[in-house]
């Protein structure tokens, strides 16, 4: 997109995620990021700062340049990555155009524990339990006769302790401390 700013016409590379929230406005404030080469000097703009700093998270793992940050977050909803990475759903990832296997895997592994720190404890909670193996052991949790929120509590317990748990061994694990 060009946005003019006092006469001048700038250029700014969005993602499509900004360009639907900003597409039918005749004012907009963009956050943006100067991204400066040998060859070249290039704007990216953001309508929401936590666009711009999963951007900035997603350019400092390697392998992953602008223009690929550019491409998953058009691709995905910052939330959705966010899930996806906490989640070690690199499956997810790799459906992305311009990613594959390998640049998936090192975007979860590089990417996970830097968000785990920055991420609200309900979005790391809901990462957590919205894993496949999980969501199968609190099922069986909750047909053994517990309560849903027992079975959660019992699973984050042992979800810290054993992070790659089957669900056979989230399901024994949790009954010993139920």
């Amino acid at each position: 997109m060009v946005i003019e700013c006092g006469g001048v016409g700038y250029g700014i590379q969005i993602s499509l995620n900004t360009y639907g929230k900003i597409s039918v406005a005749e004012n907009v404030k963009l956050l943006t990021y100067l991204s400066i080469k040998e060859d070249s000097h290039t704007l990216y703009g953001f309508a929401e700062e936590e666009e711009r700093v999963l951007f900035l998270q997603l350019i400092s793992v390697s392998g992953v340049g602008t223009n690929t940050a550019r491409m998953i977050l058009s691709s995905l909803k910052p939330a959705e990555i966010k899930l996806a990475i906490l989640n070690g759903n690199w499956n997810l990832l790799k459906t992305i155009k311009g990613i594959g296997p390998k640049t998936a895997q090192r975007l979860v592994i590089d990417l996970q524990d830097k968000l785990k720190k920055v991420e609200s404890p309900d979005m790391v909670h809901a990462a957590q339990f919205n894993n496949p193996a999980y969501q199968e052991a609190l099922a069986a949790l909750v047909m053994l006769g517990f309560s849903k929120a027992e079975a959660e509590k019992g699973l984050l317990k042992i979800r810290q302790q054993n992070p790659e748990s089957s669900v056979e061994q989230l399901v024994k694990l949790t009954l010993k401390i139920l």
